[in-house]
């Protein structure tokens, strides 16, 4: 059994423990939607499968350290990481895909970390008005031009998904069954609307059954790096 199936079976027995509501918990404090933890668990040959890589590992580990820690082996890793990086200086990973600013891009597999961008921790500390652990803040790049001029088609956001709930008119990360976006939310008194920056895009309540992925801070053309 090579690590990956070890740690499929790790999530599936804490799953069990959890009971009732576990896939949502896992997803909410993992930071992981929650088709993507429904499908780390699936066996192999079932279509759909999604294997458990490092980077989502490390997410699942972050939140239950209950966790199988002989599957954990990044750990070590990171406390070097941790080491050897300058203190005033906070690591934000890029993830792949885009959020959509338009009629909303299908992304299904949750994205993994590809690239990672440095800050200054006093600079995420201004934007985001604390310093969060790590991985909980990641960057998303946009697309299409609902957002103009708010957010430029390419421009990279900084998004708290450590935020999985509306908290205010504001910026968020949602998806309504059809891919990510980034969209403002407005509380307008009768419900809490979808709105654009772009007025061609008329606002809309925010449907049923949509989820909060994040909370978007500004952050223009980011530059990447590998």
């Amino acid at each position: 059994m090579d690590k990956f199936e070890r740690r499929r079976h790790s999530l599936i027995e804490l799953t069990k423990r959890l009971g009732h509501g576990a896939v949502a918990e896992v997803s909410s404090k993992a930071g992981i939607d929650p088709s993507y933890v429904s499908r780390m668990r699936y066996p192999e040959g079932k279509p759909g499968r999604k294997r458990i890589g490092e980077d989502l590992w490390d997410k699942l580990v972050g939140a239950f350290p209950e966790l199988d820690p002989q599957v954990a082996p990044t750990a070590v890793s990171r406390i070097s990481e941790i080491e050897t990086r300058p203190a005033d200086s906070f690591r934000i990973d890029l993830i792949e895909g885009e959020a959509d600013m338009g009629d909303g891009r299908i992304n299904e597999d949750y994205p993994e970390v590809l690239r990672a961008a440095e800050f200054p921790a006093d600079y995420i500390r201004s934007v985001v008005g604390f310093l969060p652990p790590p991985g909980r803040l990641v960057l998303v790049t946009g697309r299409g031009n609902s957002m103009v001029p708010v957010i430029q088609p390419g421009d990279s956001v900084i998004v708290d998904i450590g935020c999985q709930s509306y908290e205010g008119d504001g910026l968020y990360l949602i998806n309504s069954g059809n891919g990510q976006q980034i969209k403002s939310l407005q509380d307008r008194g009768d419900a809490v609307y979808v709105v654009s920056a772009n007025e061609l895009y008329p606002p809309f309540p925010f449907p049923k059954g949509a989820v909060v992925g994040g909370k978007v801070y500004l952050r223009a053309r980011v530059e990447r790096f590998n």
